[in-house]
């Protein structure tokens, strides 16, 4: 059974560009077959706490003796872990926030990188080696190469950081830029490109969700 494990982290529950496109890719991956399972995770509403503890940042073999975690986070920890191994896809709405990440996603990293258990650090630990994961980053600005702010955005470059260096995950990187346009005057004229930019996004985002689920040839045609 294919499943997906679903994050999203905007604090805009209403509109949010990024919880739109990730809720195509997800409404994509379902229409698949009813054999096609999605674990959802809301990390703005059910948000993870910051660790309370250094010792999380390393498997319990590799703490110092003064390094203890509670129950409670130690259970926390291990079930996002689990919840992240066992999915096949993995897919992460990452709008960018103040040019880098939500800090619930931080959060969420800091609980689910740990060497020892998933980054290698004494011996080749690294249980999601090749698993794809899609980023869907949401901008209010553009910041792709020949704009004005190339170069800073630190949301894409981060989670490809982690995810990809460190975990050595499959990342796939879907952005939608300007979606600022209808809010700021001074973006206004470039709202013609906003829309391209979220169709382009939609239309990636059916594409990687038909390919990485698995779809019959016939259904990927259509």
């Amino acid at each position: 059974m294919p499943q997906l494990l679903h994050l999203d982290s905007s604090a805009d529950l209403d509109s949010s560009v990024s919880r739109t496109v990730t809720g195509q890719f997800s409404d994509v991956w379902h229409a698949i077959g009813p054999d096609h399972s999605v674990i959802y995770r809301d990390l703005h509403r059910d948000a993870p706490p910051h660790l309370p503890t250094s010792a999380l940042h390393w498997a319990p073999h590799l703490r110092t003796a003064n390094e203890v975690a509670s129950p409670a986070a130690e259970a926390l920890q291990k079930e996002l872990i689990d919840e992240l191994v066992s999915a096949d896809v993995v897919l992460i709405g990452a709008p960018m926030y103040n040019w880098s990440i939500p800090s619930t996603l931080k959060a969420w990293i800091d609980y689910i990188h740990v060497p020892g258990i998933t980054v290698p650090f004494d011996g080749p630990t690294r249980p999601l080696e090749g698993k794809p994961v899609v980023v869907v980053s949401s901008r209010g600005n553009q910041y792709g190469p020949g704009t004005p702010d190339f170069g800073a955005d630190h949301t894409v470059a981060q989670l490809k950081q982690v995810l990809g260096t460190a975990l050595g995950m499959e990342v796939h990187v879907v952005t939608v830029d300007l979606t600022l346009a209808t809010r700021v005057p001074a973006l206004a004229p470039l709202a013609p490109q906003a829309e391209a930019s979220l169709t382009d996004a939609r239309n990636s985002v059916t594409e990687l969700a038909t390919r990485l689920g698995g779809a019959p040839a016939s259904q990927q045609l259509g």
